[in-house]
């Protein structure tokens, strides 16, 4: 809207209103980590990728519609040439009402390109880390754990906010609980642990490679004291540890948090998925290159949030579609 002001907010069938917005700029990756991507993932052409305008001017919309919070994903969102001035871009957006610019990334090229970032208006990040053992790292990635030591490093020195990432794939990496758990700690590191979920090639996720809350949490137990706090609408259940560290939970299998979901997300064609098992998006590119009012738009928007489903807890069982958890984003 010219004058800047803000519309009433994105509310679903169900009372959950939406303050956060999940932006892919790529379904590229450097990584082939095994619970993400296919083994022969078929890419999206790029000339199908919103470009920099085309991103500014959709996500405008949805921060006029209440969207305080932009995630930048990817894929890998470091492979984006532009990311820097989408950041950039995305820092213009604050006046409106944006509050936080954040990244989710598997942190190999981050050594580099974290003080450009942190210029152009970055304000944390997560970075994904499924082992401190080397071999174990490039069993479950296929690549190599220094360099994302070497952005993990950047960040501590820079003063950069950022949460460690974990997923738990039983007979990969559930023997890493501890030791990643004692490392994170040690260096006073945010650390949150995220159960397996039915998001990569169609037919591979099978439910007992699923290391579940209690799993995780009994393992924890064997050597710390451990509190549960109590929960908030972050999608990660807080425990202390020996009552001063803090991990989080991201338990969508075991106990989902379905009812407190604030988040949206948006592929980098610029279809609208209002939940990770959505079965299909909103095509919000088509209208707006066509030449639509944007008013249309936010309409679609306004449309495909109300018409959210429940979420995972209620059809527990994977999501079959095209499009896999590289190219939706986490």
């Amino acid at each position: 809207m010219a004058d800047g002001s803000r519309r009433p907010g994105l509310v679903d069938q169900h009372g959950r209103i939406k303050h956060k917005l999940r932006l892919s700029l790529t379904d590229r990756c450097n990584f082939r980590c095994r619970y993400c991507m296919p083994e022969q993932p078929q890419w999206i052409p790029k000339q199908q990728f919103l470009k920099r305008a085309e991103l500014l001017a959709l996500v405008t919309e949805f921060v006029h519609l209440g969207i305080r919070n932009i995630r930048l994903t990817g894929g890998e969102p470091l492979l984006r040439p532009d990311l820097a001035g989408i950041v950039a871009d995305l820092n213009t957006l604050r006046p409106l009402g944006l509050e936080r610019i954040s990244m989710t990334t598997n942190g190999s090229r981050l050594a580099e390109a974290l003080p450009g970032l942190r210029r152009a208006g970055l304000d944390d990040l997560n970075i994904s880390l499924d082992s401190v053992d080397a071999q174990r790292f490039r069993n479950m990635t296929g690549a190599e754990l220094a360099p994302v030591m070497a952005g993990i490093d950047a960040a501590v020195a820079l003063g950069v906010p950022f949460k460690l990432n974990t997923v738990l794939v039983r007979g990969h990496n559930e023997q890493d609980i501890l030791p990643l758990t004692d490392w994170a700690l040690r260096g006073g590191m945010p650390l949150r642990f995220i159960e397996y979920m039915p998001l990569d090639a169609p037919g591979r996720w099978q439910a007992d490679a699923v290391v579940s809350e209690q799993e995780l949490l009994d393992t924890l137990r064997t050597r710390y004291q451990v509190e549960r706090l109590p929960r908030s609408e972050d999608p990660a259940t807080l425990y202390t540890l020996d009552g001063d560290y803090r991990v989080g939970v991201i338990s969508t299998i075991s106990n989902p948090f379905c009812s407190s979901c604030d988040r949206l997300r948006l592929t980098v064609r610029g279809e609208l998925y209002t939940c990770l098992f959505a079965r299909q998006g909103t095509d919000l590119a088509g209208p707006m290159r066509s030449g639509q009012p944007m008013s249309d738009v936010v309409q679609q928007i306004a449309r495909a949030v109300w018409n959210k489903e429940a979420g995972y807890a209620a059809h527990r069982t994977p999501v079959e579609r095209p499009i896999t958890m590289h190219t939706l984003g986490g």
